[in-house]
């Protein structure tokens, strides 16, 4: 049986809205990336994500991103080396001690947005990162391939991979870039057949319609977009129902 971890990122929608997207998404999820300061979340958020991912038993991992909350983490911020590094640091240190306080542990760590893809494509923002991990005893989720994972690999962390079920991809392996139009996969039934696919034969649809295989252990549902709970639930009886077991990838304490 295929055993997949389903992560989705939380605690990044404010408000009452917020609160009530993260509670559903925590009863699909399995791994739950916490946002943790960055691009988004704060000490009251951090510390509530944590404990209902605690009652949930799901795995937290720590959401790291540049500083950049009117950009929500999107914009590649030009930041020196060690400033970036002290404050990926701080956010983990933040993310921990909510962790602690619900009784529970940050189990890996994740970049967001322009952080996660400036890691995946430049060797020093992914030498960074992947000393963050290092420094905490963590391994990293990322991209199947790209500097972060080579960087993570080096330093003895170890680097898990990811595929996303609402964005479409190059023949590369690549994601298609946000600015094209046919960059994220709007039709729900469209997902969950992709979704499926892929866990149960490893390939993916390209944009163009080829097959191409990803080596990879969680799928990424995203949690900012309408409908996204709804999507989540279906995602997850659609695996269920393909005989694939969900679990996190990194466990839980």
């Amino acid at each position: 049986m295929r055993v997949v971890d389903l992560n989705a990122d939380l605690g990044e929608i404010p408000g009452v809205e917020g609160v009530t997207v993260d509670r559903e998404l925590l009863s699909v999820v399995t791994s739950a990336n916490v946002a943790c300061g960055g691009h988004a979340g704060d000490a009251t958020s951090m510390r509530r994500v944590c404990a209902e991912a605690a009652s949930s038993s799901v795995s937290i991992g720590a959401q790291v991103s540049y500083v950049d909350r009117v950009g929500f983490g999107r914009r590649r911020v030009d930041v020196d080396s060690a400033l970036l590094a002290e404050q990926l640091m701080q956010q983990v240190t933040d993310l921990a001690t909510a962790a602690a306080a619900a009784g529970t542990r940050v189990s890996y760590l994740k970049p967001h947005g322009a952080l996660y893809h400036a890691a995946a494509l430049d060797p020093e923002v992914a030498s960074i990162v992947a000393a963050v991990a290092h420094s905490y005893d963590l391994p990293v989720l990322t991209f199947p391939h790209g500097h972060l994972r080579n960087a993570a690999v080096a330093m003895g962390v170890p680097a898990f991979a990811e595929v996303f079920a609402d964005r479409a991809y190059e023949t590369s392996g690549h994601l298609v870039p946000r600015d094209h139009p046919a960059a994220v996969v709007h039709d729900p039934a469209d997902v969950i057949a992709r979704v499926v696919d892929w866990a149960t034969s490893g390939s993916m649809r390209t944009i163009g319609g080829e097959l191409i295989n990803i080596d990879a252990v969680s799928l990424c549902l995203h949690g900012d977009t309408p409908g996204a709970v709804d999507l989540a639930q279906a995602t997850r009886a659609a695996l269920e129902s393909a005989n694939v077991r969900l679990a996190p990838f990194a466990g839980v304490t």
